[in-house]
């Protein structure tokens, strides 16, 4: 066994990983079986190291190796030019440490994730039964959660070898566009090993070149509606299709480096690691399959089924153009996904391309969550057509406005500190140095709240979801009124104009409320609801502010803004854990200062 360097205490310098500076680092603790030391920041940031990135300290590196964690508060634009310099020159290097890679072990999960391994082989059943539950009902002509379980079609009849070809030729043409030399070639972030490897961006080039096949194969009489009618057939076909590649993913990783393995994904385990992803970054030669999937088949797939959509819309419903509702909503997703592909060098400083392992979830989540949920809205107003007043279809823009900017704004000044910290449009921002050597931004809008990209997120989501139902505001003296009515036998009619235990309801489409002249009895009649339709209202209540209820007459279409905000309060959870052990008492002082995660005011 190889006797140690470095003794617990020791004062000494350390590499950060991935760059050529050296900080003073105490040293923790020394792993035998890793032989990786845990050493601690000045700022209590702890990391892993192996001996060859560390050094005893000379008496003349006592003052140099000093880090300075007091926080600046001053914009950098007032910093000197020397402080500039200063900052470019490690860039400069990190240029130059491309090809310097060394040996790196990546250490063993403990920490598990989605409930750990239990949770993880749940998931595997629990995400395609999801998939299938919304299909099935969104396509039965009730389309309300009270219908659940839904009735269940023959199993022969979800198989179609004609579908799955048409999915598999479908992946194969965006593999085919991705690989074409259009586009420029970028470098990713350093890995632990030292590596960068290299991406090509020519995302919104496969969209257009995708775009142009489409419309060829709709002139040559290809009838898109076919997507609709063979819908089910298509998601299992895709679901058939991911489960195939992350069985090749996790055979392929058993044969990959240990510095190549994702490091949240090496837990021994064979049903977690195969769920969450072995391997970082799968390549055959230089096609990134995880890079690939993520904005391609699935993103550029959502579009396409969108189409569809509207195409069998006006079909079914015998009308000579899309409904408003409709455009909106192509409208507003084909918005995100052309800013996603036009930004698609932002991706890789996410979460999924540097941290997590590309298994089955990822494969799943980018080839059916993506373009068979995302697009959930579009299928549900084939059959539930919705009338949507121009007043309320402005306001409707305006919130997707609103949440766009929101959106772009945030990851537009991230990506130009990312890039340049001195750039003229950030350079007026505050920061907090860590001990990184990088800053956290705490003004503009990541000053506002921690996540504002995801705010923008969950704004637009909202937007998506409201040209496809009617809300209601329900005023009621009591709650106990409501939850008789949810009592109440589900199938019985009531007259027409026949009141509901005396709710107070009002479309938001036409005219809010207004006070009744009675505070302890508000009533209207319900000239324009059919009482049946009332119940379905009453019952679906979701959001409750003091004595006002937002309803919705169905739940459904708004699955993806309920999803997409649990989602983003998972993620943000994560980020938070992984920020924290990053910067560690740089991010809280980051946290001290901006106080609120998503929400600002609630969260």
């Amino acid at each position: 066994m190889p006797s140690r360097k470095f003794e617990n205490g020791e004062l000494v310098m350390g590499r950060w990983p991935g760059s050529n500076l050296y900080y003073e680092v105490k040293v923790m603790d020394y792993d035998t079986s890793t032989q990786l030391h845990t050493v601690k920041y000045k700022d209590g940031t702890e990391l892993e190291l192996r001996e060859a990135d560390m050094q005893h300290k000379t008496e003349s590196e006592l003052d140099s190796s000093r880090l300075d964690v007091r926080y600046n508060l001053r914009p950098r634009k007032e910093e000197t030019a020397g402080k500039v310099m200063e900052s470019e020159e490690p860039e400069r290097k990190m240029e130059n440490i491309v090809g310097n890679t060394h040996k790196y072990k990546v250490p063993k999960t403990t920490e598990l994730e989605f409930g750990g391994k239990i949770g993880a082989f749940f998931m595997l059943s629990l995400l395609p039964a999801t998939v299938l539950t919304l299909l099935l009902i969104c396509g039965e002509k009730d389309a309300s959660v009270l219908n659940f379980p839904p009735a269940l079609p023959a199993l022969t009849t979800l198989w179609d070898n004609h579908v799955f070809g048409i999915v598999v030729l479908w992946f194969l043409i965006q593999a085919l566009i991705y690989v074409l030399p259009i586009g420029k070639v970028v470098d990713g972030l350093p890995l632990k090993n030292g590596k960068r490897l290299r991406y090509r961006i020519n995302g919104f080039y496969a969209i257009c070149l995708s775009a142009v096949l489409v419309g060829a194969a709709v002139n040559h009489g290809i009838d898109l509606s076919y997507i609709h009618g063979h819908f089910l057939q298509f998601a299992v076909s895709a679901m058939a299709f991911s489960l195939i590649l992350g069985i090749y993913l996790y055979i392929r990783s058993r044969w990959a480096s240990e510095d190549e393995l994702a490091p949240g994904g090496n837990s021994g385990n064979l049903i977690y690691d195969f769920f969450i992803g072995h391997e970082l970054n799968p390549r055959i030669k230089n096609f990134d399959l995880k890079y690939f999937c993520e904005l391609r088949p699935g993103l550029i797939g959502w579009v396409v089924i969108n189409l569809a959509m509207m195409l069998a819309e006006m079909k079914f419903q015998k009308l000579e153009y899309p409904s408003l509702a409709m455009i909106l909503v192509n409208s507003f997703q084909l918005l995100y996904v052309l800013d996603a592909l036009w930004n698609e060098e932002a991706i890789l400083t996410t979460m999924d391309i540097v941290h997590d392992g590309f298994g089955f979830m990822l494969a799943f989540g980018d080839l059916v969550w993506v373009p068979f949920t995302y697009s959930l809205q579009a299928f549900y107003l084939v059959n539930h057509p919705n009338e949507v007043s121009w007043p309320f279809a402005a306001a409707i823009i305006t919130l997707n406005f609103i949440g766009y900017i929101v959106f772009r704004k945030a990851n537009s000044q991230k990506n130009a500190f990312r890039r340049n910290p001195y750039d003229p449009k950030v350079a007026h921002l505050m920061t907090i140095p860590t001990a990184t050597g990088k800053s956290l931004l705490v003004s503009g809008m990541w000053g506002f709240v921690r996540h504002p990209n995801y705010l923008g997120d969950i704004i637009m989501a909202l937007a998506w979801s409201l040209p496809c139902e009617t809300v209601a505001v329900v005023k009621s003296v009591k709650m106990k009124r409501h939850y008789e009515t949810k009592h109440l036998a589900f199938d019985c009619r009531y007259p027409q104009g026949s009141s509901v235990r005396n709710p107070f309801i009002v479309p938001a489409s036409s005219t809010w409320c207004t006070e009744a002249k009675d505070n302890d009895q508000l009533q209207l009649e319900l000239a324009d609801l059919q009482a049946d339709k009332v119940l379905k209202v009453v019952l679906n209540i979701v959001t409750m502010f003091g004595s006002t209820y937002v309803c919705f007459s169905h739940i459904l279409p708004y699955f993806y803004v309920i999803y997409f905000t649990c989602l983003l309060i998972h993620r943000e959870a994560r980020d938070e854990h992984q920020c924290l052990k990053k910067y560690g008492s740089a991010w809280d002082e980051y946290c001290r200062q901006v106080r609120y995660r998503i929400f600002p005011g609630v969260y």
